[in-house]
């Protein structure tokens, strides 16, 4: 049996306003820093505040209220402010915030998927109450992908007719509950006609595969992210391989977390690899990986 992962994992609880709660998951937090004069960045993007040198790296550093359509940080409140380190998405990247409230333990399956009706602009992954105060779990995949766009290179894959044929009949499903996420997965497939399932939900993925083996289709590949509300992904794939209905599918968590520690817990869960968001070329390297392990499976 797999080593289960524990649900509960910490938030660190911000403002961007003096009414409204924030959180992003401590996994992605390296370090919090006070406010200090940062150096002017030309040409970037003007949520972009300019660059700190901490520990001798220069990092960018956002405004994170403006960029999610909060007012700006005025002058007057910057003396104040803190700088949230992050390392997510293969980038250190600052994020300027009013006020940093605490760090707490928090367990996962208390998240809930925001409404279905809050539209595209939404920067939430989940929604949660703290102390009977309402905490938004931020999408920094979506912050992230109106900053800083990715490249074309990063978003479409290339294969040969030969691994495209390999990928084909496979049963694949994708789970984020980022939007940005599932849009970069889901193009990423598209673009080379790959089909595949999608959704949003740790405990809905779990209910697709179990119901998918009884109609003798079996998943034959897992991508999920980690950080999720209700079942996260070390969850999820813990699972799935301890259902031995389900067990032979291959696991690839896909992830915006940059720490070693997530990739070695991934392990340890039952996940047969651990990437970080986004590259499409690495994404389809991994699944044909999962397809051959598929295919000697199947030839036993």
């Amino acid at each position: 049996m797999k080593s289960k992962a524990t649900q509960s994992q910490g938030l660190l609880l911000f403002q961007l306003s003096y009414t409204q709660l924030f959180a992003l998951g401590t996994l992605k937090v390296r370090e919090l820093v006070p406010y200090s004069p940062l150096s002017v960045i030309p040409q970037s993007h003007p949520t972009i505040l300019g660059a700190a040198t901490i520990r001798g790296t220069t990092i960018p550093v956002v405004d994170m209220a403006a960029a999610i359509g909060y007012r700006p940080m005025s002058d007057e409140e910057l003396k104040d402010s803190y700088i949230i380190i992050t390392d997510c998405q293969r980038m250190v990247i600052g994020f300027l915030v009013r006020s940093i409230d605490k760090i707490i333990e928090c367990n996962w399956r208390d998240i809930e998927s925001p409404p279905n009706n809050l539209g595209k602009n939404a920067f939430l992954t989940g929604v949660t109450r703290i102390d009977d105060k309402l905490v938004q779990l931020l999408d920094v995949e979506l912050l992230l992908s109106k900053v800083f766009p990715a490249s074309p290179e990063t978003t479409r894959a290339i294969l040969t007719d030969v691994q495209r044929e390999q990928l084909k009949p496979l049963q694949i499903l994708l789970v984020d509950d980022s939007m940005v996420a599932r849009k970069q997965l889901s193009d990423a497939l598209d673009s080379i006609n790959i089909p595949y399932q999608v959704t949003a939900d740790g405990q809905h993925a779990l209910a697709i595969m179990e119901q998918a083996e009884k109609n003798g289709h079996a998943i034959d590949i897992l991508v999920s992210d980690i950080e999720m509300p209700g079942l996260d992904g070390y969850e999820l794939a813990f699972e799935v391989k301890n259902n031995p209905a389900i067990a032979d599918a291959y696991i690839i968590l896909h992830t915006s977390l940059s720490s070693e520690i997530s990739v070695s817990q991934a392990h340890q869960v039952g996940a047969n690899e651990a990437l970080t968001k986004f590259d499409a070329h690495e994404l389809i390297e991994a699944m044909l990986r999962g397809a051959n392990k598929v295919k000697a499976i199947a030839n036993i």
